[in-house]
């Protein structure tokens, strides 16, 4: 069974590349090396280089004020951080380039990204502060290293994991980004795909741009492999355990505090601002090409629903038996069932997309545009998120249990409900919720696969936006951040605490 899931994760990618592979040389040879590539190409690492150094830096900036100052409403600091995450960046771009024209282009493709990324380093940077040994530092302070020098040399090389891990996040989510770059009238690959897909559907330049966009995946994996290196970090004794904070005093207290609250407003006050002012509007400005209404509001938001309780079943339904055997099971074989599924992690949602597109015209032409697809692309989209839920949670279950159960006559599916299922609610409930919140946020894969007539919030928003429709997409984009924010928080109430939660 778990061979099986990853063998369905693994066939669009196979697919695409063979059918990149198909194209004769000198063809594949003239698409490849066109001027329009070169730009792409340019415009695509400037932007995940420059989004990946601004969101280290903020996150870094975030993570140490919160995690080693103490001043009033620190704690409220701390949540503010996180909660870009719950906002989808062409959300976002759809508030800075409501704004003015101006945020379009490389500069507002940058302020955007930068705003709904930098949670990606500051959630781990922060929890490797909270966890780092404060006699270190001590000690190299009593041996005479001044306070930069502490934290440049023994500091910064302890957060090296959680600091290159989330900037590797951040590069990816960057790489792949459709939805934001679209908005902002920024050239990407992802956004040439979805341009050359329209105009010459299932032609070969989809299928070799998005090898192209791959293999700069591939290559984001390898420079954090190859900058995170291979020094071991952990502990070899228990160490310190008190927090390591000083008060916010002096000079340094109001540029500080400045930089945070203009964080905040740019990261949350902005879109929320905008959204709340455009919804404010009179209904001239709601040009939109399907007119706004309490019964497609109550259609989108109910398709939204609807697929994403159906989208997490079904990731669940996959996710288990590979979360179950990499939970219990050791060695080469389970390590590549496991690897396979995540490497939909890597790959953009549009590749992904195309694939099975491509996969369901020429060989599966009865369920090509039908709901089972949309929910088979989310299912292999947000797999590794399922698994790394309930795997941690099935690890912690105790094998005599199950073995109990066999021995009082209970079948394997018998264990599975009445023990296992039971035990791990937490973690399985989490897992559900967390791919939930994707897939209603979820743009690429929805565009390109859902059927006929089929209107979620997101394709909604990116239909009004695109129109410049800024009036008309408000309450979408309204009913969306508030059914992402509720998510979340019944997340984190249900199933345990924020990351970033301080302790006081």
């Amino acid at each position: 069974m778990s061979a099986l899931v990853s063998i369905v994760v693994l066939v669009p990618l196979g697919f695409s590349l063979v059918r990149a592979l198909s194209v004769a040389p000198a063809k594949a040879a003239a698409l490849i090396f066109r001027p329009i590539v070169g730009e792409l190409l340019i415009n695509t690492v400037a932007i995940v280089v420059a989004t990946t150094l601004v969101c280290g830096l903020v996150g870094l900036f975030a993570a140490w004020t919160v995690e080693r100052h103490d001043f009033s409403g620190r704690s409220l600091l701390a949540t503010l951080f996180a909660v870009p995450l719950a906002i989808p960046a062409f959300i976002t771009s759809y508030a800075w380039v409501s704004i003015s024209p101006l945020f379009e282009q490389f500069g507002g493709a940058l302020v955007v990204l930068s705003c709904s990324y930098f949670p990606f380093v500051y959630l781990p940077v922060a929890a490797a502060l909270r966890g780092l040994d404060p006699t270190l530092e001590e000690s190299a302070g009593v041996l005479g290293v001044g306070r930069w020098g502490v934290f440049a040399r023994v500091v910064l090389p302890q957060l090296r994991p959680a600091l290159f891990g989330g900037m590797l996040l951040v590069a990816l989510n960057t790489l792949v980004e459709f939805g934001a770059f679209t908005l902002l009238r920024f050239r990407t690959f992802t956004t040439q795909i979805f341009a050359e897909y329209k105009t010459g559907f299932n032609g070969p330049e989809a299928s070799l741009l998005a090898v192209i966009l791959i293999a700069l995946c591939l290559v984001c994996l390898l420079l954090e492999a190859m900058l995170r290196g291979r020094t071991r970090y952990a502990r070899v004794g228990r160490g310190g355990r008190r927090a390591m904070r000083t008060r916010l005093a002096g000079w340094t207290k109001p540029p500080i505090l400045a930089a945070c609250c203009l964080l905040v407003l740019m990261t949350i006050g902005v879109p929320f601002g905008m959204i709340a002012f455009w919804l404010m509007q009179h209904n001239s400005a709601a040009i939109s090409p399907v007119i706004a209404s309490p019964e497609l509001l109550a259609g989108a938001t109910l398709s939204s629903i609807a697929y994403g309780v159906a989208g997490a079943a079904l990731t669940l339904l996959l996710a288990a038996p590979l979360a179950f055997l990499a939970s219990r099971y050791r060695g080469p074989l389970v390590t590549v069932i496991e690897r396979a599924a995540y490497l939909a992690q890597g790959v953009p949602g549009i590749v992904i997309a195309l694939s099975l597109i491509s996969l369901t015209v020429h060989n599966l032409r009865p369920i090509y545009q039908t709901s089972f697809l949309l929910l088979l692309a989310y299912a292999i989209l947000f797999l590794p998120l399922a698994i790394v839920s309930m795997r941690a949670t099935f690890a912690q279950l105790r094998p005599s249990l199950e073995d109990a159960g066999r021995s009082l006559g209970l079948s394997r599916w018998g264990v599975a409900l009445r023990i296992v299922v039971p035990l791990a609610a937490p973690g399985i409930g989490s897992a559900a919720a967390l791919v939930f919140i994707s897939i209603t946020t979820e743009l690429t894969a929805t565009l390109l696969l859902a059927p006929i007539g089929v209107h979620t919030l997101a394709t909604q928003i990116w239909a009004d936006t695109s129109t410049l429709a800024f009036a008309a997409a408000a309450p979408y984009a309204a009913l969306m951040t508030g059914l992402s924010l509720l998510s979340t928080f019944l997340l984190t109430r249900q199933f345990g605490r924020l990351a970033v939660t301080a302790t006081e």
